[in-house]
């Protein structure tokens, strides 16, 4: 094989409680087409990221090809790249586990897929450095992972009926390394306990289906009081979202998206939480997506 195109979806994390625990896969796509090139890497980026992303061998998506390839004991051929793009990026959607986990797919069908999922999944959590955005980027689904002493957890949670995501994602971005940065080095044992607490009871909602129970389940008070200051009305879309009828609304990932979970009026709920954002002098737009059930697909490969 010369050619192969993946198609990976969205990823947000943390649900609220579930920090550095919990994932999901959106219905929006990126798709990653590799081909075996005679000259230099490179790399064509269409969509989301065109003009900021890397354009040679520095890409992601090539760094990702070089780790499967030398896993299986190979040296990484010259490839031309092509990223059709249409999650943003830097916006706590996981734009970077795609490319990650497209690399790694793309890479392991052009070997005639030397590894199976697992190890596939194995090798992107050593590229990302940890597990909750590629664990579903890769495999689709609401998922739980933990790492151990030895190696990953993950399980996969039912997605109760109806249920869909409503996304407010911010002109502004905010990198991960500055969210990571303003968070404490310490917490209290009545904060722990919460968390605690709501992220059992999101876990038990989902597998029983209780979407009644979000509200509270999605509070968290280990990362969000913290990085709200950094996203412009935060608050207030939260709160706006709720309030239009969402089940459940947090922030995606580190930001600068807002997520709410829906079983009704998705679109009364995006205009909610953009206009509370307008209203704090910021640009957002929003989509309803459904979950992604498949993960990483190779839609072709010749």
């Amino acid at each position: 094989m010369t050619e192969v195109w993946v198609r990976v979806p969205a990823s947000t994390t943390n649900l609220g409680p579930g920090f550095d625990a919990l994932g999901m896969a959106l219905q929006l796509h990126n798709r990653v087409g590799l081909r075996i090139a005679e000259g230099p890497v490179r790399v064509e980026v269409t969509g989301e990221g065109a003009g900021v992303l890397e354009a040679g061998a520095d890409n992601l998506v090539y760094t990702a090809v070089r780790r499967l390839y030398a896993e299986v004991g190979r040296e990484a051929p010259p490839l031309e790249i092509r990223l059709e793009n249409a999650i943003p990026v830097s916006r706590g959607l996981g734009s970077s586990s795609t490319a990650i986990v497209g690399g790694l797919v793309g890479a392991n069908a052009l070997l005639g897929e030397p590894l199976d999922r697992e190890a596939v999944l194995a090798l992107a959590v050593e590229l990302e450095g940890h597990p909750d955005n590629v664990t579903p980027a890769l495999l689709g689904g609401f998922q739980v992972t933990s790492l151990t002493e030895d190696g990953l957890i993950h399980l996969r949670l039912p997605t109760p009926a109806g249920l869909r995501a409503v996304v407010c994602v911010p002109e502004a971005s905010v990198s991960t390394a500055a969210a990571r940065r303003v968070l404490p080095e310490q917490y209290s044992r009545a904060d722990a306990v919460f968390n605690i607490g709501r992220a059992a009871l999101l876990v038990a909602a989902l597998l029983t289906g209780a979407t009644g129970e979000l509200r509270a389940a999605m509070q968290d008070r280990i990362h969000q009081p913290y990085r709200a200051p950094l996203i412009p009305g935060f608050d207030a879309a939260l709160a706006a979202a709720l309030e239009a009828g969402a089940a459940g609304a947090c922030l995606s990932g580190s930001g600068s998206t807002m997520l709410a979970l829906v079983t009704g009026d998705a679109e009364r709920v995006g205009e909610a939480m953009t206009a509370a954002v307008r209203a704090a002098g910021a640009s957002a737009r929003w989509l309803a997506l459904d979950v992604d059930p498949e993960g990483a697909v190779v839609e072709r490969v010749r």
